[in-house]
């Protein structure tokens, strides 16, 4: 597999660790500010120099950028123009050869936390969900409607990203389950294989494998890693604890999968993607400000990811 990092722009500490703890490879955000234009080359070329000069070459885009995709999946009086602008990135990154982009279909409420100080081994804090801790909010959407935007928009983008060979991998819903009148779609394996297969199918269409997810959804990642061998273009190596209504991020070993036998499953399935550390917990000295995806929680998770690899080659 190829060993990636999750870096913003402009650089941070992020950037530092990675290349301390041997990574080259980025799964790049996008600026979310008002002066980058997501369809103008030269802006992204001024981004991807920045990683390239510092020796991280990007290779995938996460999240698709949410001041388009909150819209799509919505599906406002803005998804026509946002899905325009979506497709006007493709031959960008066809041309910066990033290969990939990692989205998913959770309307008005994206990936979400109930608690952010939940205490870890030695102090350290994680995330964590308790259905009993949420508040609704005022927005609505139905499963029904759900579906209805993401053939609208799958069947928009797939032909252009087909031409530009650029993947699309679809991330699962986290929480995977409903939040109030905000109901969720991409919750269960069987919902996953329906939008990537039952709809219409492509080579350039599969999933994002967050590990965590598909457990916390109660599925055996013994068998739905076999099951999308072929379909996984990207790895978010994550652990945890809990069930679908209470769970807790963890340190990478000490949840409940077994890494290093999942790590096995891939590499009999001959998944060879890039993968990355997921949601480290906060440690010593660190203000919480980036919850999961905090600076110092990255040299273990990196070094225990990289382990891994090399034992089981």
């Amino acid at each position: 597999m190829l060993l990636t990092d999750y870096f913003r722009y402009p650089k941070d500490a992020t950037w530092d660790i990675a290349k301390q703890s041997g990574v080259s490879h980025g799964v790049i955000r996008l600026p979310e500010t008002g002066d980058f234009d997501l369809t103008d080359k030269s802006h992204w070329q001024t981004v991807y120099d920045g990683f390239m000069d510092y020796g991280l070459k990007p290779v995938i885009i996460e999240p698709m950028p949410n001041e388009l995709h909150d819209h799509i999946k919505a599906g406002d009086e803005k998804r026509d123009e946002c899905i325009e602008k979506a497709i006007k990135m493709f031959p960008i990154m066809d041309a910066l050869d990033i290969r990939c982009i990692c989205f998913n279909f959770m309307a008005h409420i994206g990936w979400f936390r109930t608690k952010n100080d939940i205490e870890e081994r030695g102090g350290a804090r994680v995330t964590g969900f308790d259905i009993n801790d949420f508040t609704p909010v005022e927005a609505k959407i139905t499963k029904d409607e759900l579906w209805s935007n993401y053939e609208y928009f799958i069947k928009a983008v797939l032909p252009y990203a087909e031409k530009h060979n650029i993947n699309l991998a679809l991330h699962p819903d986290d929480p995977p389950r409903d939040l109030g009148g905000v109901e969720r779609i991409m919750t269960s394996a069987d919902n996953i294989d329906r939008a990537i297969n039952g709809i219409v199918k492509s080579p350039n269409l599969g999933i994002t494998m967050c590990q965590a997810t598909y457990h916390i959804m109660g599925e055996k990642l013994e068998d739905v890693i076999p099951r999308f061998k072929d379909k996984i273009m990207f790895v978010h190596f994550r652990n945890t604890r809990g069930n679908i209504n209470a769970y807790r991020e963890t340190y990478h070993d000490n949840g409940e999968i077994d890494m290093a036998e999942v790590m096995k499953i891939y590499r009999k399935c001959g998944v060879d993607v890039p993968i990355r550390v997921d949601h480290v917990p906060t440690m010593v000295g660190e203000d919480m400000k980036n919850q999961g995806y905090d600076a110092i929680g990255r040299y273990f998770a990196i070094g225990y990811l990289k382990g891994i690899l090399d034992a089981t080659k």
